[in-house]
Parts: C-alpha cells; structure tokens; sequence
C-alpha cells in the first residue's frame, strides 16, 4: 500500500483538520493544537490514541489543530485522514 500525506477535516468552528504523514524513524508522534486544550486535551489524545490503536496504525506523525469538535469528528476524520494516507483500508481516499 502506498503511504503518502492524508488530510481530512477543516478549521471551521466545531471542526478539526488532521493531517497524517509518513513516520520515517517508524512510532508515533500525535500533536495536538486546540481551542479547547486546557479543558479536553487529553480526551482529545485518547480518542485519537484509541482510533490508531484499533486501526493498527503505529508509525506516523499525526498533526491535529481543533477548533472544538466533538469526539465522533476527530474520529471520523482521522480514520478519514489515515485512509487518505494509504495507512488504512476501506477508508475513505478522496
């Protein structure tokens, strides 16, 4: 499978954009920049952190910039992102 750059989402009130790149050096690397860091940063970490986990996904940088989505859109937009990258099967890759 080919892996690229994924993006998905966008920086719309209530929306996130997530951006997925190769990782060379092989592990994670997650950043997250939020609005509403101080209050749901770390729920945002472990949607995310759970989502690669049960996609399987254990080499890649993700770059996260929200502007207060809820759960099931940082979700659904790095499953979308990760498919776009080639990282995930049967995601969405338009």
């Amino acid at each position: 499978m080919e892996v690229k750059i994924g993006r998905a989402g966008s920086l719309e009130s209530c929306d996130v954009l997530i951006t997925v790149f190769p990782q060379a050096a092989g592990g994670l690397d997650i950043r997250i920049a939020s609005i509403v860091e101080q209050q749901f940063g770390e729920q945002i970490r472990v949607v995310i952190e759970n989502t690669l986990a049960e996609t399987s996904v254990h080499d890649a940088v993700i770059e996260v910039r929200d502007r207060g989505a809820f759960d099931y859109a940082i979700k659904a937009r790095l499953l979308t992102a990760l498919g776009r990258a080639g990282l995930v099967k049967g995601a969405r890759n338009e």
